[in-house]
């Protein structure tokens, strides 16, 4: 479990697939996180070393696939929301994200990230070890998603400089399948809670009966391992159970996507291992006019 020296492990799995998928599969990279080496710290090696030796493994590709498609899908979409004038970014699970540290509108862009308050001590260590500015744009938010009440969420964005009057862009990947559903809904009260016009781009794992075989072999290996390490999986929502849920809370559902459709088609014609499979969902809803 998370202690008061590092994140959770899943946090180093997901940095270790980033930074990997930049040494190990083939250009051009379908996301590039040039500084998630260095934030793994003295662990990069081991890590990273896994990927290098045994790359084409499924869990391992499936680990890059997952990683590289969801924070590219997100970061595209914060993109087009930036030029539209949108200059708050709230990460929710940050984890060992880079965006904050790395990004050409981070002048622009107020980035938020909020994590359980073991994992940002961690992170912010790391981040003094790694030589990395914190730039005046980011900011770091402390909160328990499975303990915090939706007004918890939001007073604590305030409290680090948020504005709750304009939109924002949230985003909440690689974390709703650790939480229960009623911790989830408890957030997406506050996401739905925020200025008319913010979007949410929310990460949720599918049932085992809407699995490809890929994606269930995937599961059943990565479910044990997370299990072991005090992490386990708990919450699987279909696509239409997640618009439902989003609704009950107050967001309008836009649509959903797999790995396969958060890049254009020609981009999954590679000469490496990475190959999409049907597990992860990004599901991407607005807080609508009041």
């Amino acid at each position: 479990m998370v202690n008061n020296e590092q994140p959770s492990r899943t946090a180093l799995m997901s940095a270790a697939a980033r930074a990997a998928h930049l040494l190990v599969d083939s250009a051009p990279p379908i996301f590039a996180d040039p500084l998630a080496r260095r934030l793994l710290g003295e662990q990069a090696d081991e890590l990273l070393g896994y990927h290098l030796a045994y790359g084409d493994h499924p869990v391992l590709s499936g680990a890059r696939t997952a990683a590289a498609t969801r924070s590219r899908y997100t970061e595209d979409r914060l993109a087009v929301l930036a030029a539209q004038g949108v200059d708050q970014y709230v990460i929710l699970g940050a984890g060992l994200d880079s965006f904050a540290y790395r990004s050409e509108p981070t002048g622009r862009v107020r980035v938020f990230e909020v994590d359980r308050p073991a994992t940002q001590h961690w992170k912010q260590a790391v981040l003094v070890r790694a030589g990395v500015v914190v730039p005046p744009s980011a900011a770091f938010v402390a909160v328990d998603f499975e303990q915090a009440s939706a007004r918890t969420l939001v007073d604590e964005l305030v409290r680090a400089g948020f504005d709750p009057g304009r939109p924002a862009l949230v985003s909440w990947l690689g974390v709703t399948m650790y939480l229960s559903r009623e911790a989830i809904g408890q957030t997406l009260a506050a996401v739905g809670g925020l200025a008319p016009g913010t979007e949410l781009v929310v990460e949720h794992l599918l049932p085992a009966e809407l699995r490809d075989e890929a994606g269930q072999a995937y599961a059943e290996v990565v479910m044990a391992a997370a299990a072991e390490q005090g992490e386990p999986w708990r919450t699987f929502l279909g696509v239409e159970e997640m618009a439902d849920l989003l609704g009950e809370f107050g967001l309008r559902p836009i649509g959903s996507v797999g790995q396969r459709e958060t890049v254009p088609a020609a981009e999954w014609e590679r000469s490496d291992s990475l190959r999409p499979f049907e597990l992860s969902v990004l599901a991407r809803a607005s807080v609508p006019a009041r």
